[in-house]
């Protein structure tokens, strides 16, 4: 009988060690999980952010462009006659 409930309480032991491997496989999860979205969130709020960079760098380089007259289009037509 003491062999039979030693056997037992191994298997429990056994049982326990398991789950509290796997609780803490489930926490360190969660927590990786955590910080890749905290990192998509940062990524993504970057992205917007150079977004609205580069529509204002667009928006110069056009004015710039507009601007000069050595990116004006020239009539070749008129200028031979």
């Amino acid at each position: 009988m003491n062999a039979d409930m030693d056997a037992v309480d191994a298997e429990n032991q056994v049982e326990l060690e398991e789950k509290t491997r796997l609780i803490n496989q489930v926490l360190e999860l969660q927590h990786t999980l955590e910080d890749l979205s905290a990192r998509v969130d940062a990524v993504k709020e970057e992205n917007l952010k150079l977004k609205s960079e580069n529509q204002v760098l667009g928006q110069y380089i056009e004015n710039l462009m507009s601007a000069s007259s050595v990116f004006q289009t020239t009539d070749t037509k008129t200028k031979r006659k």
